[in-house]
């Protein structure tokens, strides 16, 4: 069969596939769940107006340290460059930041951990982020501070206050003014009864190389190896929980996804100030990495970001779209590659239920998009940055750990790992891990890159050796694709249940549509 590094065809052909065919790296996450998959950095046009609310990624494992804890961690404002100052990147006061938890199945929060954040100066008669050195949170040198109240609210909407006043960690303004930023970071970390709780900025921890935009690597897998998003800091919050806080009876699966709310009106005034006023209203949404991103054109993006859950697959004509897909019709057109015989049921399974035995809800379940955990699986002793397709149950889409290459993942589907049963080597955008070392405890997520650094954004994700080696697996690996009539029947299920994204191109579009017609009939 012809060399899939050099096959090529027409620029068009190339260019569909890459946008339908990249949702796979949220759609891999999809095979676990149900709203957003992957990573989403600027995907939708309301956002780009509004970053501070913007979710980019949700992560949800069994704690490393701790296995009897779950930990989950939303990020939000992407591409912060770790220099912007004078006013760095707080969060939004006038918003509501969740975490949704799911635990029977039915598609609707049953608990939700809410941030509110408030931010205060302590001389308006300056410039300065900081006025001099900064040792602890407290410090009167630190001119901007944040703070916010934690609370949960139950599936009744009773809202109970966790905790009040917690500080924020600061923006890493740089070395001269904050020697000891590791410090003020973990001064952040705040415990209540069994609960551990952090906000305040870190290094995004999402790792992969963007230029897969670019006609899918430049049409032939040349243009990788570089951690587009090093160097860059997000927001982060992190919750640590007893798995007890979140799960309910003896079922251990649960769904996570993150939302944002803002008040429905905004309100400029003459002075520049602004107010917000009228009832909350969800403006993001993720729990899958790359959905929003990748999966949904422009044009229904900013009411994906407003749908909930329960909403997501309720009409027939997308369960049309699972089981008979168009991205393996494209892949078979452009590569040669076989598409799997319709129907594909194993998608439907997959897709919108999760996947039995591993992280499909024990009574029942409503089809939806989220990131779905099983709790009781354990901690990997070693963790395979390939999640389940690589052999590590406790990895994507069993929910995400921080350090699971979704990417890769989602490269080694899309290009024959289903029909083979085997993984291709050479198929990756050679960024295997963060430009940062993540820390071994909680909040785990890494220390933000400091204002201070001149090493700049997007740079190879381990050094030159790193790109250099993975340019090697590419000679040395096979670019060949064996036709062999392997049937999904006969795959390990992580394989089947990976091949979600591929199946799923036109979901969200279907889903969007049929929806607002829902609501435009109801309403007259």
């Amino acid at each position: 069969m012809t060399s899939l590094l050099h096959h090529r065809r027409t620029r068009a052909a190339v260019a569909a596939l890459a946008s339908s065919a990249l949702a796979l790296g949220g759609a891999a996450a999809l095979l676990g769940a149900q709203s957003s998959t992957a990573s989403s950095h600027r995907e939708a046009p309301l956002l780009l107006a509004d970053p501070q609310v913007d979710n980019t990624d949700v992560y949800a494992f069994v704690a490393p340290d701790r296995d009897n804890k779950v930990t989950l961690i939303g990020n939000w404002l992407p591409f912060e460059e770790p220099a912007g100052g004078p006013n760095f990147y707080p969060f939004a006061t006038g918003a509501r930041y969740n975490i949704n938890i799911d635990n029977n199945g039915d598609a609707r929060p049953d608990v939700i951990y809410r941030w509110t954040f408030k931010s205060s100066y302590q001389n308006t008669d300056t410039f300065l982020y900081n006025t001099g050195e900064v040792a602890s949170l407290d410090d009167g040198d630190l001119n901007f501070r944040q703070t916010y109240n934690l609370s949960r609210v139950n599936a009744g909407g009773k809202v109970k206050v966790l905790a009040r006043n917690v500080p924020v960690a600061p923006s890493n303004v740089g070395a001269a003014s904050m020697p000891d930023y590791e410090s003020l970071s973990n001064a952040a970390i705040y415990k209540v009864g069994q609960t551990r709780t952090f906000a305040g900025q870190a290094d995004d921890s999402f790792f992969l190389d963007l230029r897969i935009f670019d006609l899918l690597y430049g049409t032939d897998l040349t243009e990788t190896g570089n951690d587009t998003l090093s160097g860059y800091n997000v927001n982060t919050i992190a919750l640590q929980v007893p798995k007890g806080a979140i799960t309910r009876g003896g079922d251990p699966v649960v769904g996570v996804w993150s939302t944002t709310d803002r008040r429905s009106v905004r309100v400029q005034a003459a002075d520049g100030s602004q107010s917000y006023r009228g009832g909350w209203v969800q403006v993001s949404r993720l729990g899958n990495p790359l959905v929003n991103e990748v999966v949904i054109p422009v044009g229904l993006k900013d009411a994906f970001n407003a749908l909930e859950p329960r909403n997501d697959a309720t009409v027939q004509p997308a369960v049309d779209k699972v089981l008979k897909p168009e991205v393996p019709k494209l892949i078979e057109a452009i590569y040669g590659i076989p598409a799997p015989a319709e129907p594909r049921y194993d998608l439907f399974r997959v897709f919108l239920k999760g996947l039995e035995g591993l992280n499909r809800p024990a009574n029942g379940v409503r089809p939806a998009e989220m990131l779905r955990l099983n709790t009781s699986t354990p901690p990997a002793t070693t963790e395979n940055r390939l999640g389940v397709i690589g052999g590590d149950s406790a990895g994507f889409p069993n929910g995400r750990r921080l350090g699971d290459d979704v990417v890769d993942i989602a490269l080694q589907v899309m290009e024959g790992a289903v029909r083979t049963g085997t993984l291709n080597p050479s198929l990756t955008d050679a960024v295997d891990e963060n430009d940062l070392a993540f820390r071994t405890a909680f909040p785990y997520v890494a220390l933000p890159h400091s204002g201070s650094d001149t090493s700049g954004a997007g740079t190879p994700a381990a050094g030159p050796s790193a790109y250099k080696a993975a340019l090697d697996r590419r000679e040395s690996g096979s670019a060949q694709f064996t036709a062999q009539d392997t049937t999904a029947s006969t795959l390990p299920i992580a394989l089947i249940v990976a091949t979600v994204g591929l199946g799923l191109g036109g979901l969200g579009v279907v889903l969007m549509r049929q929806g607002r017609r829902r609501e435009a009939s109801s309403n007259n």
